[in-house]
C-alpha cells in the first residue's frame, strides 16, 4: 500500500506546484469555487483545515501556535495540555486572546472526558467562557441525558470521538451513533479516521452513512487496518485519503478537518507538515481536475 500512495503524493504535489505557478496561490480545495465540485445543495464546499492540539502535547501553547501557523492551519481544537479545563475565567480569556493574536481561530476543545456530572458542568462552562462551538468528548452513556440538557442550555455541540477497537464504549462511529440517534442533533460525531480504520471500518463509508451527525473530523493515516495500526504521515499508510476527502466534500460537510498527528510527540512538525502538504496537494489536484471538466 505504501508505494502507490507515495506515487499519488508526488503526482498531487506536482499538480499543486503547477497551480501555484498558474494563479499565484494554488487552489487548495477550500478556496475552489468550481461548480463541478459543489455539493448537492449547490453551495461551494470549503474544507476548513485545523489542528487537534493533542498533536503538540509535549509543547506549550506558544510553541503550538507557532507550529500551527508554520504549516498554514487557521483553526485549532485545544487539548487540556494547552488550556486546562480547570483554568480560571481570566486564564481562559487570556489564552483565547493569545490564540487569536497569533492569527488562529479556536473553535473547540477535546478530547474531553465526561465521566460524571461535575466534569460535564465544568466542560460546558469552560467552552462557554472560551467561546467554543463544539466539545469533542467521550461522555459516559448513562450521562447522555444530562449532556443533552447542557447542549440545549448552552447551545454548544458535543461531538463524540471514537477511539478504535480497544475502546469498549465508542470503538466506531456507529457505536456512538446508536447511542445518540434519538437525542438532540447537536450531539453528534467526531470521526477519527485512523481509529475508525483500526476498527475495520472504512472512514469514508462512515462519514457518508452518518453525515447528518458529523460535527468534527480528526484526520490521520495509519500503518495497518487493525488494532496494531499506528499513526504515520498522510499518504504513507493504508487510508485512501483522496477518497475520504472527496466523500467529505460530496456530503457537504462544513465543519473542521483537524490533523491529529500522534506520531513523533517530541518532534511532530516534520510529519505534521508532510501530512498537511499531502492533503493540500490532494485537494489542489482535485480542484484542477474539476476545472478541466
Amino acid at each position: 500500500m505504501v508505494e502507490p500512495t507515495r506515487r499519488r503524493f508526488l503526482q498531487t504535489a506536482a499538480a499543486t506546484a503547477g497551480l501555484t505557478l498558474a494563479n499565484g496561490s494554488g487552489c487548495l480545495g477550500q478556496e475552489c469555487k468550481s461548480k463541478k465540485i459543489e455539493a448537492d445543495d449547490k453551495k461551494p464546499v470549503r474544507l476548513k483545515l485545523a489542528l487537534a492540539s493533542y498533536t503538540t502535547r509535549n509543547f506549550n501553547l506558544k510553541q503550538t501556535l507557532e507550529m500551527t501557523r508554520r504549516v498554514g492551519l487557521d483553526y485549532i481544537c485545544l487539548k487540556s495540555f494547552h488550556l486546562p479545563l480547570d483554568a480560571s475565567e481570566e486564564q481562559i480569556k487570556q489564552a483565547i486572546a493569545q490564540i487569536k493574536e497569533a492569527g488562529v481561530t479556536p473553535y473547540g476543545a477535546g478530547v474531553v472526558d465526561m465521566k460524571n456530572s461535575q466534569q460535564i458542568e465544568q466542560a460546558f462552562n469552560y467552552a462557554k467562557t472560551a467561546g467554543f462551538s463544539v466539545l469533542v468528548a467521550v461522555p459516559e452513556p448513562k450521562l447522555l441525558g444530562l449532556v443533552e440538557e447542557k447542549v440545549k442550555q448552552y447551545d454548544i455541540k458535543v461531538a463524540i470521538h471514537n477511539h478504535g477497537p480497544q475502546d469498549k464504549i465508542y470503538p466506531t462511529p456507529e457505536s456512538a451513533y446508536q447511542k445518540i440517534k434519538e437525542l438532540d442533533k447537536r450531539i453528534g460525531l467526531c470521526v477519527d479516521i485512523g481509529h475508525t480504520m483500526r476498527a475495520g471500518v472504512d472512514p469514508a463509508q462512515a462519514v457518508q452513512k452518518y453525515a447528518d451527525r458529523l460535527l468534527d473530523v480528526h484526520i490521520k493515516d495509519i500503518s495497518s487496518a487493525n488494532a496494531a495500526g499506528t499513526t504515520v504521515e498522510a499518504g504513507r499508510g493504508v487510508i485512501n485519503i483522496p477518497h475520504f476527502l472527496q466523500t467529505v466534500i460530496d456530503i457537504g460537510y462544513d465543519g473542521k478537518v483537524a490533523f491529529e498527528y500522534e506520531k513523533d510527540e517530541n518532534d511532530p512538525l516534520p510529519g505534521l507538515a508532510e501530512s498537511v502538504g499531502y492533503t493540500r496537494g490532494v485537494l489542489a489536484a482535485r480542484c484542477a481536475r474539476a476545472g478541466e471538466q
